[in-house]
């Protein structure tokens, strides 16, 4: 006879083999995100070696593009190890997806820069950034289906939460070793070679991922499906070729992935460029306060998850993206008061204003590369607040009237540069940065934040609130995507909708915001960008998203 209480043996195994699915996954998981999210941490450092040979804002939206380059085939990787992990396998496939995020990530840590090997180096480092996008579209699906697939029905939001964190851990694993090579090493050491090593040390990472993955075995409910012979032939087909099913993909995007998606980039990716950008805290500090927000709620994952197996999935996701529409710019503003406050209190008592032909006026943004922006007297006064990161805002003038910056109550204005040609031009250029700097001094606009003036609690606690609002809508996202599909199309259904939010819609943020703030002028305008789509998401899915947590997953 069994003791009483005793577990039953069988039970025991059960519980140790889900528990070893789950911590399989997760840190393979785990260093596959490590790998993508390094370029996006690097980006500044990237666009300094690779994109060399364009004015400084061109080069740094242009580094954004390549990271969000990664973004734009996830679907596509999506799409093609769906219907392999549906057909084949869900072990195999994120096996051989792991194999390739490894590889690249280890390439892109070899490459040679724009000054050895010009243009063929930015070239290089695109093609590295799609091979991970790809990977990467056939990862996520196979782990979320994997491990949803050996979760009981009622512990379906707790297993994948798991899964959820992985994202945000691989963010955090990335901060913490490239902290730990800035501090081994000097500024100048790491911005010239050091920001490689993170990326040569995800070859160690590939091997333990891969040995972790090989002591796995195929999901049970894939090889049931296998023996009674009903696995999909035609996954692609039957997921978006019958409007049934495509209409369930199209309500997963706009009802609950495209919100969680920019609220995920905002809450991590946005607020450390943001930071670093914006608010001119030194990179060391930013990616510190960053990853102590991180660890502060990334447990949020976990209880997000189980509370989605109690009272759903639908109304938890849809109050993250409320939340985060409703408080992202009193959020932001308060952060460049905790972050910076001279920044702060200058732009408050002496707001800074372009007063020009708004016709005169370019996009600060050359996709060739070859604009000096030093034509028109607008292009100088607003290239000269670019780089210095002064928000301002814009005043009409008269047709042909030249620009004046007006800082508080100075008034600077620019060079008629249309007029002026060679070294006259160069002259007065950088007679009128001086004036105009002098003038930022005098009314109190810093260099760069002042590290004994940094609010390090305050500014963390603002970074954790929006890293809560991400386990919010991302923690019980992938138990409602796996509910949402049948098992024979499952990681090709999923990871579609999946992939074109948080690829596209989420990816493309950081880009899009900074080009936003680029062309207008305003620090805080990026912003509208999440909170435009997140509403939308709220909106579509209160009334088209159907609830899924008790659902029956297995058929």
């Amino acid at each position: 006879m069994e003791p009483a209480g005793a577990a039953r043996p069988g039970a025991q195994d059960a519980k140790t083999g889900q528990t070893r699915v789950i911590v399989a996954s997760s840190l393979g998981t785990v260093f596959e995100w490590y790998d993508f999210y390094l370029y996006g941490s690097l980006a500044t450092y990237i666009s300094l070696h690779f994109f060399s040979g364009v004015n400084e804002t061109t080069g740094f939206i242009f580094a954004l593009a390549a990271f969000a380059a990664g973004f734009a085939v996830r679907p596509f990787g999506a799409v093609v190890f769906g219907r392999i992990g549906d057909m084949v396998g869900r072990k195999n496939t994120f096996l051989v997806t792991m194999a390739i995020m490894g590889l690249s990530t280890f390439v892109v840590g070899l490459l040679p820069g724009y000054e050895q090997i010009g243009v063929l180096a930015p070239i290089l480092l695109i093609l590295m950034r799609l091979l991970q996008g790809l990977a990467l579209g056939g990862e996520y699906g196979g782990a979320a289906t994997y491990v949803a697939e050996h979760a009981p029905d009622n512990k379906r939001g707790l297993y994948t939460s798991w899964i959820q964190t992985t994202a945000t851990m691989g963010l955090f694993l990335s901060l913490m070793v490239i902290m730990g090579t800035r501090t081994a090493m000097s500024p100048d050491a790491f911005s010239e070679w050091g920001w490689r090593v993170p990326f040569l040390f995800s070859i160690l990472l590939l091997a333990v991922s891969v040995w972790i993955r090989l002591q796995l075995n195929e999901s049970p409910a894939f090889q049931k499906m296998k023996e009674e012979g009903t696995v999909s032939k035609a996954p692609l087909k039957e997921s978006f070729g019958e409007w049934g099913n495509l209409k369930i993909v199209l309500i997963a995007l706009f009802g609950a992935v495209a919100g969680q998606a920019v609220v995920w980039y905002t809450g991590q990716f946005y607020a450390l460029f943001f930071l670093e950008r914006m608010t001119k805290v030194d990179g060391l500090t930013a990616n510190m306060l960053v990853a102590i927000a991180l660890l502060i709620g990334t447990p949020f994952f976990i209880v997000f998850g189980w509370l989605s197996d109690k009272i759903g999935r639908k109304p938890i996701i849809l109050a993250g993206c409320a939340l985060a529409a409703a408080t992202y710019f009193p959020l932001f503003n308060a952060l460049t008061w905790a972050a910076n406050p001279a920044l702060a209190e200058a732009q408050r008592s002496a707001p800074v204003m372009v007063h020009a032909d708004q016709a005169a006026c370019s996009f600060q943004f050359d996709p060739v590369g070859r604009n000096a922006f030093d034509s028109q007297s607008c292009d100088v006064a607003r290239t000269f607040l670019a780089r210095a990161g002064v928000s301002y805002d814009n005043v009409a003038l008269s047709a042909g009237a030249t620009a004046e910056l007006h800082i508080g109550d100075t008034v600077v204005k620019a060079p008629d540069t249309a007029n002026l040609g060679g070294e006259a031009r160069a002259e007065a250029i950088k007679a009128f940065q001086a004036e105009a700097r002098a003038a930022l001094d005098a009314v109190g606009y810093p260099a760069a934040a002042a590290p004994d003036r940094i609010n390090k609690p305050l500014v963390v606690a603002i970074l954790a609130l929006l890293v809560i609002y991400v386990t919010m809508v991302y923690g019980p996202i992938a138990a409602m995507l796996v509910e949402l599909f049948p098992t024979r199309i499952r990681y090709t259904s999923m990871s579609l909708p999946y992939h074109i939010g948080n690829g596209w819609f989420g990816g493309f943020l950081p880009t899009t915001a900074f080009a936003i703030v680029a062309a207008t002028g305003n620090i805080y305008n990026g912003l509208w960008y999440p909170v435009i789509i997140a509403s939308v998401t709220l909106v579509f899915g209160l009334f088209v998203l159907p609830e899924t947590y008790k659902r029956k997953m297995h058929d």
